[in-house]
């Protein structure tokens, strides 16, 4: 599986060095809380809401620069709004490294 890198966020922020540092003061903020709320409306089987989370989650999977993840987390929204969890685990991971990157940077 792929891993999470600031890729993308170096090229939107060139040689600007305090933008750069938003960006990743944001992603710190931002990536805890979303995942937060998606397993909320998960654990009460609210499949919809769930879905709207992974749907925001998506950006920060390209922001982050995970391109096959990112087309998972597309089926997985689809799924969840279809009312299946198919694909929970795979993305669960996602999430996890996602957040574990964070968290070292």
């Amino acid at each position: 599986m792929e891993q999470p890198n600031l890729n993308y966020i170096d090229q939107l922020a060139g040689d600007d060095a305090p933008f750069r540092q938003k960006l990743i003061d944001i992603l710190k903020k931002e990536l805890p809380e979303e995942i937060k709320l998606y397993k909320d409306h998960l654990s009460i089987n609210n499949f919809l809401a769930a879905a709207g989370s992974v749907h925001k989650l998506k950006h920060k999977i390209s922001i982050m620069g995970m391109e096959k993840s990112y087309y998972l987390a597309e089926e997985f929204e689809r799924n969840l709004k279809n009312n299946s969890t198919e694909l929970n685990e795979d993305f669960n991971i996602i999430l996890s490294r996602m957040q574990n990157y964070v968290n070292g940077i």
